[in-house]
């Protein structure tokens, strides 16, 4: 089951990435996804980088490839050798086109850290931190 977040709807995420790697493939570009790699990803560990690996997921890389709304799994070659590849959709951070880099990032998700033990506290003289603002570039 997919999870769903605290406003009670499932996740977008797994929605976006089947739209985009649709996108991707309809307009001739090569879609990838990055992982941020843990215990739950099923890849091959030689290839993973700082945490990470890039994965090629279009049709002419991948067989069987399932984009589910929990996991997305597909077999693949690696340096020759056919691999099984299982990754939870809340591991993907980014699916983007080879070619021009388009696509879209989302947040690493996964077990919520604990807040600290002693928050530090703050002063009223202390100047606000502002937030920066984000724009969407097409």
């Amino acid at each position: 089951m997919t999870d769903t977040p605290q406003g009670g709807t499932p996740s977008t995420r797994p929605y976006l990435i089947r739209a985009l790697h649709e996108w991707c493939s309809d307009n001739g570009l090569t879609p990838h996804i990055t992982v941020a790699v843990d215990g739950s990803v099923q890849v091959p560990m030689e290839f993973v980088r700082n945490g990470e690996i890039v994965l090629n997921v279009g049709i002419s890389a991948t067989s069987a490839l399932q984009l589910g709304n929990d996991y997305i799994s597909f077999k693949a070659r690696f340096g020759g050798v056919a691999r099984d590849v299982m990754v939870p959709v809340e591991r993907v951070t980014a699916i983007f086109a080879r070619e021009n880099g388009q696509g879209m990032a989302f947040p690493v998700e996964g077990p919520k850290s604990p807040p600290p033990a002693d928050p530090v506290p703050t002063s009223d003289a202390a100047p606000a931190v502002k937030r920066p603002t984000l724009t969407r570039v097409k």
